[in-house]
């Protein structure tokens, strides 16, 4: 049965809509967070946020709803902020609320936090300004910015109720266990253009509706960078499996969704911003080498992969 574009573009809306300090950009390079729990489980034992219904009229409550909007409109409302032609939602469906989808609920108990791979510990602050320097390829807000304020108050009212310190079930994308014969890069053209080239495009440009994307670029220069989590193929095959395509999460096996986040992951996108002395090999081994999977500064079909576009 063939689905129309605007059916999609429906159930995208139903699903997304809702009603100068200085920054190290070195210090934001762990994007991975810490381990989310690796066991399958029913949606009956993931956290429920509070309802829309349960949040209170009053300052707190505006300052909550004014997170929320730029939480789904991230673009439109933090400009300055954004480099790409992407937002919140895109990585973090439902609002920031879908279990296995990186939900704010999961992600707000956990800070502060410790992170190995830069050193030092983290504030939520400084993990939301590292979102949007590298996935939303921008500059991070002040930490005593609107932008950020209304984000944490989102986030830390999604999380009502939830333990602190303790990684809930859904808090990461669950990655599916890597192919045996590893993966492959023209079998995940394949399963692009039958499952994700209706929505994303056949060159991952996205789909707009006049001059908003309904459907964000997935490579080229108005997607996430080099820098950013979603860079990782076995990050993207987590994320792609649970919730890919939309509306139909947890159809594609473990080997379509590595193939396929391959693929998208071979594209070039803007450039690593921790790019060091203009060198690809260097910000290679000191960002990537061991960075979960990934093809940064390596070599596909005699192309070397990480330039960049602008």
């Amino acid at each position: 049965m063939k689905i129309s574009f605007s059916s999609l573009l429906a159930l995208c809306l139903l699903l997304i809509s809702p009603t100068g300090f200085a920054v190290d950009k070195s210090k934001l390079e762990d994007q991975s967070q810490i381990p989310s729990n690796t066991h399958k489980i029913s949606k009956t034992q993931y956290f429920i946020p509070p309802s829309d219904a349960e949040l209170q009229n009053n300052a707190f409550g505006e300052l909550v709803r004014r997170g929320e909007a730029i939480f789904v409109n991230t673009k439109a409302l933090a400009p300055l902020y954004v480099g790409n032609e992407m937002n919140c939602v895109n990585c973090h469906i439902d609002r920031g609320r879908l279990a296995n989808s990186s939900p704010m609920w999961a992600a707000y108990p956990m800070y502060p936090a410790y992170r190995k791979k830069n050193n030092k510990v983290n504030t939520y602050a400084e993990r939301l300004q590292g979102c949007f320097t590298f996935s939303m390829n921008g500059s991070p807000p002040p930490a005593d910015s609107e932008v950020i304020l209304a984000l944490t108050a989102y986030s830390y009212w999604l999380s009502t109720g939830a333990p602190v310190g303790k990684a809930l079930p859904g808090r990461g994308f669950d990655e599916p266990p890597p192919p045996k014969g590893g993966y492959d890069i023209a079998r995940g053209k394949v399963v692009y253009e039958k499952q994700c080239q209706i929505c994303h495009g056949s060159n991952g440009e996205g789909q707009k509706v006049g001059a908003t994307y309904v459907f964000p670029p997935l490579w080229g220069k108005n997607s996430y960078n080099w820098g950013a989590g979603m860079h990782r193929i076995n990050t993207a095959a987590g994320f792609i499996q649970h919730n890919m395509p939309l509306g139909r999460g947890e159809t594609l096996t473990d080997v379509e969704s590595w193939d396929v986040a391959a693929f998208i992951n071979m594209h070039e996108r803007p450039q690593d911003p921790r790019l060091i002395d203009g060198d690809i090999e260097k910000t290679r081994k000191r960002f990537h080498a061991d960075d979960g999977v990934n093809l940064y500064g390596t070599v596909v079909d005699g192309v070397l992969i990480g330039k960049g576009v602008k």
